[in-house]
């Protein structure tokens, strides 16, 4: 029995009965498991802060793959991207106009100005938590840091938004879109974030894009991820029919992502991903 739902059943069902989506009980975590999912997410922060001191010019994507996969396993747990549905690698390293899913390769160089998503799900006792960070190499043009700053104020103005009971799901979307539109940035629409923690990809999807007021109840025990994609020209996009994974951006243009890995409390929500 999940007595995390049965304590909150009764307040759902009065929701329910306004016609307000509400969470099933597979979406609502139990203690056991949201300090499961945090220690999970302890070792994905790590794997981004020793990203964070290797990162630079000159090396490729499969170089980072290589850092990324043996810190992860030394430190007892599993890259969830390997194999997940026939993905090659351990790690999503998306650069410049790469919007998700970029295939760390060895012909792919790192340099000066790059711009770079790397996106990281890891799994710690049968728990998984996922969180990316963008990373600029070198230095780069003033239009791809504010890309980068910008992207990062959509995910943080989304989380402090959070209010338990309060709050929904189209409104996350509704924070993100704004931001980025006052910018002059777009966002993408047909890739969201979603729930996490007893498997890589969890209901509900998180879309970030939406309207104020709608979509399901955020409650306390929820566990998903925000991740925001913003291009710095359209919206539009497209995926490598080579590899069948790395979506680009259609125009070529810049894009960023930034991704954390939250619990809804009772207060606010907690990230689980830092």
């Amino acid at each position: 029995m999940n007595e995390a739902y049965e304590k909150i059943k009764d307040k759902l069902e009065n929701y329910r009965k306004k016609k307000i989506p509400v969470p099933t009980p597979k979406m609502i975590k139990t203690k056991e498991q949201i300090e499961g999912i945090k220690a999970a997410g302890v070792i994905n922060t790590a794997i981004l802060d020793m990203v964070e001191k290797n990162i630079k010019a000159g090396m490729t994507t499969d170089e980072i793959n290589t850092l990324v996969h043996n810190f992860t396993i030394e430190h007892g747990a599993i890259p969830a991207p390997l194999n997940y549905e026939g993905f090659p690698k351990s790690v999503c390293i998306s650069v410049n106009d790469a919007v998700c899913h970029g295939i760390p390769s060895k012909k792919e160089v790192l340099k000066n100005g790059d711009i770079v998503n790397v996106d990281v799900t890891t799994i710690y006792n049968g728990y998984y938590a996922d969180a990316s960070r963008m990373y600029i190499i070198g230095e780069a043009k003033d239009n791809a840091k504010k890309l980068v700053k910008v992207t990062k104020e959509c995910l943080e103005l989304a989380i402090e938004s959070i209010v338990p009971w309060e709050t929904r799901l189209g409104d996350i979307g509704d924070i993100i879109v704004s931001h980025a539109k006052k910018h002059g940035y777009s966002v993408v629409r047909e890739i969201g974030g979603h729930g996490v923690g007893l498997e890589m990809h969890e209901d509900p999807y998180v879309s970030h894009v939406g309207k104020k007021g709608t979509g399901m109840l955020i409650v306390p025990g929820m566990v998903f991820t925000i991740e925001p994609m913003v291009n710095e020209g359209s919206r539009l996009i497209y995926q490598d029919s080579r590899n069948g994974w790395t979506i680009y951006t259609y125009d070529g243009k810049l894009s960023a992502q930034w991704e954390h890995t939250i619990v809804v409390t009772e207060d606010g929500c907690e990230i689980l991903t830092h």
